[in-house]
């Protein structure tokens, strides 16, 4: 079932969704299972898996010297995907992104989906490769989300990269891509930012999630400005659970996103970690009521090792 097509079937009740981590590589799927089991009372509608770019690292040989090499640490992620459908009845939403990928290895990713039987995707540029402050395409890859978002499209069109073949089999993906509160981090200005998230849009996306926000009225900023220039998919909210003193300085650094004051100055009185988890939670819980009063289509929760807050956030609500 498509991500909208939940949200349709719904009629203005609040949705829940989540999302994990594929494991690091040499871990069993059961700390998948073991993340999502108690999650899983809530009744999500859907849960995002995402996607992870290699990562070049030098590798010493017997002589001494170094061999760069491309790993990648967390892999599965279509494979999750199709468990996660298997094991909870549940539908799955893959990332997939620009970074790391040719748009040969991204058509044969999206048809192992249809055949699987998978029918949403969220489609990122994806992150700079580690340690480097800049993004990287493959050589034969993507640049931007929306050219991503085309691929796709065209796929659910059966267009498909090998322009010899014809009359190919048609996909039906429903596209999901990333929105910004409070902007990208790369774009100049949020006029130019939203003007971008329309072009995806208008190239085929069905869907936004937004990146992590702390201030809800960033979102209901976000969302009315959406609407002023005619962006009509649904926005759904993404929220991040709080759990840490050090993420006061760390969020804003790494995900470029503010912290309000009032969040800020009950963090730098916690005396520990415990204290931090418990103003975290209780921010949480007071952001998901405001998103659910105000009709949020689904409020989508990345868990990303922090299940237990979710639950409690979960429990305080339902």
């Amino acid at each position: 079932m498509k991500v909208t097509e939940h949200i349709k079937a719904a009629q203005g009740k609040p949705l829940f969704s989540f999302e994990i981590l594929p494991p690091v590589k040499g871990k069993s799927i059961d700390s998948i299972f073991t993340v999502l089991d108690p999650l899983m009372e809530f009744k999500p509608s859907f849960i995002n898996v995402t996607y992870h770019r290699s990562e070049q690292v030098y590798k010493k040989k017997s002589d001494g010297s170094f061999d760069l090499i491309d790993i990648r640490k967390r892999p599965g992620t279509v494979g999750i995907c199709a468990a996660l459908m298997n094991h909870y009845k549940i539908d799955a939403v893959p990332h997939l992104i620009c970074g790391g990928f040719s748009k040969d290895e991204t058509e044969n990713a999206l048809i192992d989906l249809n055949f699987l039987g998978i029918d949403n995707v969220l489609a990122l540029r994806g992150d700079p490769p580690k340690n480097t402050k800049y993004f990287q395409s493959h050589p034969q890859g993507h640049h931007y989300a929306i050219d991503l978002v085309k691929q796709i499209e065209k796929l659910n069109r059966g267009i498909y990269v090998e322009e010899e073949i014809s009359d190919g089999g048609k996909t039906d993906f429903c596209i999901g891509v990333a929105g910004y509160p409070e902007k990208h981090y790369e774009s100049p200005n949020p006029d130019l930012d939203l003007m971008h998230l329309k072009s995806k849009i208008d190239a085929g996306a069905d869907y936004i999630t937004t990146q992590m926000f702390f201030d809800n009225q960033k979102y209901h900023h976000f969302v009315d400005r959406c609407r002023q220039m005619d962006i009509l998919a649904p926005i759904i909210p993404g929220l991040k659970p709080i759990t840490s003193m050090k993420q006061l300085s760390g969020i804003p650094s790494i995900f470029h996103v503010d912290i309000p004051s009032d969040l800020a100055v009950e963090l730098m009185k916690c005396k520990n970690e415990k204290d931090a988890e418990k103003v975290g939670t209780e921010w949480l819980i007071m952001q998901t009521k405001d998103l659910i009063a105000s009709g949020a289509p689904v409020i989508h929760f990345y868990t990303l090792g922090k299940p237990q807050v979710v639950y409690n956030v979960m429990k305080a609500i339902v």
